[in-house]
Order: C-alpha cells, then sequence, then structure tokens
C-alpha cells in the first residue's frame, strides 16, 4: 500500500530527473573531453569514458552514475518507506539513466546507477551483487561478462535476503532491461570478441 500517491509520485518524477543527469557527458564537457556518444563504443557510461578521457574522468563517471541512484532513493526511504514507492522511485532512476529526457534519450547501459539503486535500497543485496561482479571479473577479467553475470543473480539475493514481492519484481525488471541493453555485448560474448 502506497503512503500517499501523490508524494510517491513526486518522488518518481525527481528519481527519474535525476536519473536523467547523463554523467558522462557532463564528466566529458567539464573536462573538455569528446562528447562519449561519439567515440568508442558510443556508450555513455564509465567504461567508455575511460577509453576517451582516462581513469580521472571514469571515476568521476562511474561516481557520478552510482551516486544518481543512491539519493532518490534515500530521500523515499526518508519521505516515504513502503516497498512500492522505494521501488517505483528506484526503476525511475534506472530508467532515467537509460533514457534521459536531458540528453536526447540516448544514455547507458545502467550498471553502475542500478547499483547505487541496490546499494540505497539494501546493502546486501547490493554487496552480494558486487561480490559475485568481482569473482567474476577476477576469472574472466571481463567487465560485461561479470556485470550480467552479477545482474542475473541480483533478483535471486533479493528474494532471498529481502522477499519483498514488490521490490524482487522491480529487480528483475531491470536485470531484463540491463540485458536488453548489453544485447551487443552479450552478441560479442558469443563470438569471443568482448574485450
Amino acid at each position: 500500500m502506497i503512503a500517499d500517491p501523490v508524494t510517491a509520485a513526486i518522488l518518481v518524477i525527481i528519481a527519474y530527473l535525476m536519473g536523467s543527469l547523463s554523467s558522462a557527458i557532463i564528466v566529458c564537457r567539464s573536462m573538455g573531453l569528446p562528447d562519449p556518444r561519439t567515440q568508442g563504443s558510443h556508450n555513455p557510461g564509465a567504461t567508455n569514458v575511460m577509453r576517451v578521457g582516462g581513469k580521472k574522468a571514469a571515476a568521476l563517471t562511474l561516481a557520478g552514475d552510482v551516486l544518481k541512484g543512491v539519493f532518490p532513493v534515500l530521500a523515499a526511504l526518508w519521505i516515504q518507506p513502503d516497498w512500492i514507492t522505494l521501488s517505483a522511485t528506484s526503476f525511475a532512476a534506472f530508467i532515467g539513466h537509460l533514457y534521459p529526457v536531458f540528453f536526447g534519450f540516448r544514455g547507458g547501459k545502467g550498471v553502475a546507477t542500478a547499483l547505487g539503486v541496490l546499494l540505497a535500497s539494501s546493502w546486501m543485496v547490493g554487496l552480494a551483487t558486487i561480490a559475485t561482479w568481482l569473482v567474476v571479473f577476477a576469472l574472466s577479467r571481463i567487465s560485461a561478462l561479470s556485470a550480467l553475470s552479477a545482474f542475473l543473480v541480483m533478483p535471486v539475493y533479493a528474494y532471498f535476503l529481502v522477499g519483498e514481492p514488490v521490490y524482487t519484481g522491480t529487480l528483475s525488471v531491470i536485470t531484463v532491461m540491463l540485458f536488453w541493453r548489453h544485447r551487443s555485448n552479450i552478441r560479442n560474448l558469443i563470438d569471443g570478441t568482448e574485450a
């Protein structure tokens, strides 16, 4: 049950607008770097920013993408902490990153923002997802495979560690969308050409 639908709607709108702030584009513009949507993989995310501008720019992009998932969820936890509002706010921040209204709806793949959402909404699920990413990366040295593996099991972690159906369902949808956004990486993994 949503305590106050109007408050929930406001939180969701704010979450989407925060998610729409493309850290990659903002960082690259402020550092005089090329638009990441025109270079490398053409993805406005931390990995491509590292190709375009190096580690410092990538670190700033990663931090920005994580925090824009963290802040709106923390606001929802503070203002109206029911699971429907929390889940909707989490999803809105994630969708904002994928389809940012401020940047022509051309966003990133959503891994860092989804991670920020996780850490704010359930730190246990967030840490379990990070641990999975680290293990797979240590074994494979492939970032995309690590992300896909971690987010594949993320809803399972949510089911056992949180046990809230609305939350688990929302994270399941996020996983499906992450896989859709990584479809070129998946093709490369199948072909054995993923960097």
